[in-house]
């Protein structure tokens, strides 16, 4: 989970959280941190494999704000 210059929250998946990081504050990442950004990574989870990133992904992302400020700390 990135959270934007404006204090917004973005979640996503990646195998290099590192890189994709560095992508978004390029402004080659997504739409929405290219108008949000610099982001800074405020919360990472390890999955098994991809379907079960994308599973969790969603589930986060059906998250509250405070839920998911409850996660970043």
């Amino acid at each position: 989970m990135l959270r934007c210059r404006d204090g917004s929250l973005y979640t996503g998946s990646t195998t290099d959280v590192e890189r994709r990081c560095a992508l978004h504050n390029a402004g080659k990442g997504a739409k929405y941190t290219r108008s949000h950004g610099p982001v800074e990574v405020v919360y990472r989870e390890a999955c098994a494999d991809r379907s079960a990133a994308l599973r969790r992904e969603a589930a986060i992302k059906r998250l509250t704000r405070s839920e998911k400020l409850a996660l970043c700390r």
